[in-house]
């Protein structure tokens, strides 16, 4: 049989093996790494394999140590964990329920307002989203909205840090589509291609990401008009609103002062995000620090739980690194690229499928799993074609966002269904994020349709 038939063979199956294993619940980062290695051996035993290839990886992982870039991802994480511990959600929740009170859906708009000020400062859905339901569902409840509304606010708004700046997942995909758009220049020929950076990824990022809530806010207002007892306004005694603005001053602004420093800086071309990373981590010590609730046992635990998050992703792209070696080794590229290039409808049939398989892919695999295995063996194709490597990044971070809401497998859904009381049933979750699902879906369409909503504010600030 011909070597390279053989080659692709495994490299496929062994996809599908990752896959399965995953499927199981083994170890992430131990399953890439450790069903490559297994491969690996059977590809030396039919020729396609040289050992030798395994020596790159010591280079590669020197490599992500000393990348300036994914410094920023502790200094990110740093951040949002030491926020959450300064309860200033709950702050910001209590005085903009206060504030929208009187009108009906003021709570559901306050959470999604919310929701986006945290994306833009902690960038963690999880986190998020747990935070969020142990506040604002409660309040919800008793205010009698409908428990399907309440849930699916919550969810979605949780998961926008997925696509907000300075989330994480940017940052990564922002690096690696970086080098691929630059390998992919210079196999078509050019040596002198336009670099894309995580600023890029960014400044691409913002106007979908206002999108998304701005939909999320019109159909909470279109609940508020035609079902009205659905999400019942929530009036404040005289008494209470005394002092109001000074609290809104109080709770809003220097969470807003952080966002504007840490985002502004990079949107406006004043730092990289590694430096605004550690602007915002100062930052949000000191914001703690002003609301008293910053000790050395705060900070131990904040400093404990961002090593921990951060060395989960980081043994996550080290085994993912064994896979993609592999992988391309044994000619898994050239099948992934036969595949797409196959595809009818060329550059933009080859990116629904990859749309597709990612989407599916987010029911069982987390986004950092997704981007590190799927992004390496699919974009250097997809940006051969000549799909713009901005539109391409953000396009996959909404869409990965979309699946994180999805029924039955979500993980926004299943984050929430570990904090809500059993008052409120798995199917009332499930119902109430349909809704914000066909609101992504819109997003998606709306992306396609005009990609300018991505690229136009990369174009104009660098």
């Amino acid at each position: 049989m011909d070597p390279v038939l053989i080659g692709e063979i495994l490299a496929g199956t062994m996809f599908l093996g990752v896959i399965g294993m995953l499927m199981l619940g083994f170890p992430v980062a131990f399953t890439l790494a450790g069903t490559s290695l297994i491969f690996a051996f059977i590809g030396v035993q039919f020729g396609v394999f040289d050992v030798s290839n395994l020596r790159a990886l010591a280079g590669r992982y020197t490599g992500y140590m000393i990348n300036e870039v994914l410094v920023a991802v502790p200094l990110f994480i740093f951040m949002g964990v030491m926020l959450e511990r300064s309860r200033i959600a709950e702050q910001l929740l209590s005085t903009m329920g206060r504030l929208f009170g009187d009108i009906r859906g003021g709570l559901g708009i306050s959470v999604i307002i919310v929701g986006t000020l945290l994306a833009a400062s902690t960038g963690i859905v999880g986190a998020t989203v747990v935070t969020m339901g142990l506040i604002s569902l409660p309040a919800m409840m008793r205010a009698g909205y409908d428990p399907k509304l309440a849930c699916g606010v919550i969810c979605a708004s949780g998961t926008l840090g997925q696509i907000i700046p300075p989330s994480p997942v940017l940052i990564f995909m922002g690096d690696m589509i970086a080098g691929m758009h630059s390998q992919a220049q210079m196999s078509m020929g050019n040596f002198a291609p336009t670099t894309v950076s995580v600023g890029d990824l960014f400044a691409g990022a913002f106007l979908p990401g206002l999108l998304l809530v701005g939909l999320y806010l019109l159909w909470v207002i279109f609940k508020a008009i035609v079902a009205p007892e659905s999400c019942p306004a929530t009036p404040v005694p005289p008494e209470e609103k005394k002092g109001l603005w000074k609290e809104i001053l109080v709770a809003l602004v220097p969470p807003l002062l952080l966002i504007v420093a840490v985002l502004g800086s990079i949107l406006g071309g004043i730092t990289t995000p590694t430096e605004a990373s550690s602007v915002g981590a100062v930052g949000a010590t000191l914001l703690a620090a002003l609301r008293w609730r910053l000790s050395f046992t705060v900070l131990r635990d904040v400093a404990i739980r961002t090593a921990v998050i951060t060395s989960m992703i980081f043994v996550i792209l080290f085994g993912a690194s064994v896979f993609a070696i592999v992988f391309r080794q044994m000619g898994g590229d050239a099948l992934v690229r036969e595949f797409l290039t196959s595809m009818p409808g060329g550059a933009m049939g080859a990116m629904i499928v990859v749309m597709l398989i990612m989407f599916v892919l987010g029911f069982i695999l987390d986004t950092f799993e997704i981007i590190f295995i799927v992004l390496p063996i699919t974009a250097p194709t997809l940006l051969l074609l000549g799909i713009d490597p901005v539109w391409l990044g953000v396009m996959i971070g909404v869409n990965l966002q979309t699946s994180f809401l999805t029924p039955p497998f979500g993980f926004s859904l299943f984050y929430l269904r570990g904090v809500a009381p059993n008052s409120v049933s798995t199917m009332t979750i499930y119902k109430g994020a349909v809704p914000f699902v066909g609101l992504q879906i819109l997003a998606i369409g709306i992306l396609f349709a005009f990609p300018s909503v991505v690229t136009w504010l990369p174009s104009v600030l660098f």
